[in-house]
This record gives C-alpha cells, structure tokens and sequence, in this order.
C-alpha cells in the first residue's frame, strides 16, 4: 500500500512510492539475550576482580605510615608500621614526591618480624633528588 496524503500526519516529509524501498516494522526487543550478556559481562567482571585481589589486594601484609618527618631538600624520614605473618617478613616499597606529585625517590625496604610478632614499626631514611613533600609506602608484598 502506498502512503498518500491522507494516511500522513501535516508536516511529515512525502517520498515517491517504490524509490526508498519499504518501512520495517520495529524490531522486536530480546531480553533473554538482554540478561545472558549481563550475565556474561558480570561473570567476566568477577573473575578480573578476583585475579587483582590475589596480585595487588593482600590483606596479610598491610602497611600504615605513622609520620614522616626531617624533611630537608635531599631526604625525608617515614616512620611506618607494618602487619604480617606471625615471624614473617615483607619487602616495602617507600616513595617521596613533591607538591606537584612528580616521584623523588623509590626504595624497597625489607622488613622481619621476630617469631611470635605480628606487627613491625620501622624508621627509614629516603635520600631524594629534590625537597619532598611527602613520604609514603606505596605497597607491602612478601619476600621474592
């Protein structure tokens, strides 16, 4: 059936019958496949969430900085305090940065418990390249 005058509302643009081909019907919505990729899109979410807990997320080995202080315009002291394994020990990785947050120093730190401790606190001196603003443990991870 062509479309005439009379069918169209005012205003609606008029084509020449047979030259644009034929208006599709609306498509019809699928919500089975809707849901299965949801589905699929939060399983695939889950499993990267799980593998960076495991490489980055280590509750054992959790570091708290306590201060930093001596802050000259080559070193800066952090004192931080370290939780780990019953007698275990860990290697700590300390920055300093400055105000506009460019990193002045890197350095890993190892750190033990004696048996039977659990909690370590550790007073470490940073030699920098410039006058820090702060100085902070990025990150505990077990020994290599």
């Amino acid at each position: 059936m062509t479309e005439t005058h009379a069918t169209l509302p005012p205003g609606a643009p008029v084509f020449p019958p047979g030259r644009y081909g034929h208006r599709r019907a609306p498509r019809r919505r699928r919500p089975v496949l809707t849901a299965l990729l949801v589905v699929a899109a939060l399983a695939v979410l889950t499993v990267i969430s799980a593998r960076l807990y495991r490489q980055y997320g280590d509750p054992t080995y959790d570091a708290q900085v306590i201060t930093y202080s001596d802050i000259t315009d080559n070193q800066v002291v952090v004192d931080f305090r370290v939780h780990l394994p019953e007698g275990g020990s860990a290697v700590c990785v300390l920055r300093a940065r400055d105000h506009a947050g460019a990193e002045l120093a890197r350095e890993e730190v190892p750190v033990s418990a004696a048996e039977g401790q659990r909690q370590v606190t550790v007073r470490h001196r940073l030699t920098t390249t410039a006058r820090p603003f702060i100085g902070e443990v990025v990150r505990c991870r077990p020994p290599a």
